[in-house]
This record gives structure tokens, C-alpha cells and sequence, in this order.
């Protein structure tokens, strides 16, 4: 199965259950935290995907990171080791937080730019995302400046990507091709 789509399963079974506790909120606020620490760690994030250490040592390593949880937050946490994807836990994150805003009919667009957006350009995206999607919308920017210039936006599942990084790569592909 597609490691996206199991994320997705595994967001979408973790929010219906906290529904049903009326801790969508709560586990949303974990969520952030999971995305964030996971995020701002590369230790963690080697530690996550690496084959060669003991599933009972990540878990280990895990719980004691995210102390204070949630119990729906720490059952999603074993239920990833059980089944042998804590490899997935970042993404089921993320896609937990973008269900349960949409869920409140608010949505989260993630802007790649190679700098910070000024703030007028900042409403202007806002506005254009507005339109598109119908919902209120949160705009969270992230510089990267590995994109040269331009921007990538994603909503959800969708990304559109006007980076300088991909049309130089585009045009790299086509000249190789032809060549």
C-alpha cells in the first residue's frame, strides 16, 4: 500500500476516534507539537526511519519525547508500533491536522518560498486560496531557499509548484531528452 494513502488511513481512523472522545482538539494540539519536534529534530527523524534499531527502543525514545499526551494521541503512538509504521507518524500528523481543520471548515495552505512573504503579499495568496478552496484558510510559510525563487503551494493532497528549482529541473529534463 502507499505509504500516503496509510498515513491517510491511519488520520482518518485517529480523528473519527477523537469525534467520538470530543478530543479533536486536543489531539490536534499533540499533532502540532509531533509535527513540530519531528520537524526541528534530525536525529529523530534518523531515528524514525532507521531499520536497524529496535522497534521497543523507538518506542521507548518516543514516549519519553511525548510525555503528557493525550491517551488518544498515545494509542495512535502503539497502534504505529504494533503495526510496524512509526515510520509513518510525521505524515499521519500532518494529515491529522489537515483533516480535523477541515473538519471545522477551515483549511491549512503550506507556501514554500525562497524568502519570508511580505505581509501584503502574504494577503493576497490568502485571498487567491480563499477563492480556490471556499473554506477559510491558515497560511503557513516555509523558506527554502534550495527553491531559487518563485513558490510552492500545497492544499491537502494538492501542490502546484512555480519554483525556479523545478523549471530549471524541467528544462534540464527536456534538454537531456533531446539531446
Amino acid at each position: 500500500m502507499n505509504e500516503s494513502r496509510a498515513a491517510a488511513r491511519y488520520a482518518r481512523a485517529i480523528l473519527d476516534f477523537a469525534v467520538e472522545k470530543k478530543k479533536t482538539d486536543v489531539v490536534e494540539k499533540d499533532m502540532r507539537a509531533i509535527v513540530e519536534t519531528i520537524g526541528g529534530s534530525k536525529e529523530l527523524r534518523e531515528m524514525l526511519s532507521s531499520p536497524v534499531l529496535k522497534a521497543e527502543a523507538k518506542k521507548k525514545a518516543l514516549l519519553s519525547v511525548f510525555k503528557g499526551c493525550d491517551p488518544v494521541t498515545e494509542g495512535l503512538l502503539n497502534l504505529l508500533f504494533q503495526n510496524r509504521r512509526i515510520n509513518l507518524l510525521n505524515e499521519v500528523a500532518l494529515k491529522y491536522i489537515i483533516l480535523n481543520e477541515e473538519l471545522k471548515g477551515e483549511g491549512v495552505a503550506f507556501v514554500t518560498t525562497a524568502v519570508p512573504l511580505s505581509g501584503d503579499l502574504e494577503k493576497r495568496v490568502l485571498k487567491e486560496v480563499s477563492k480556490i478552496t471556499g473554506n477559510k484558510v491558515v497560511l503557513k510559510n516555509k523558506i527554502d531557499e534550495s527553491i531559487v525563487g518563485g513558490f510552492i503551494l500545497r492544499i491537502g493532497d494538492l501542490q502546484y509548484d512555480a519554483s525556479i528549482a523545478n523549471q530549471l529541473n524541467t528544462i534540464k529534463r527536456e534538454f537531456t531528452k533531446s539531446v
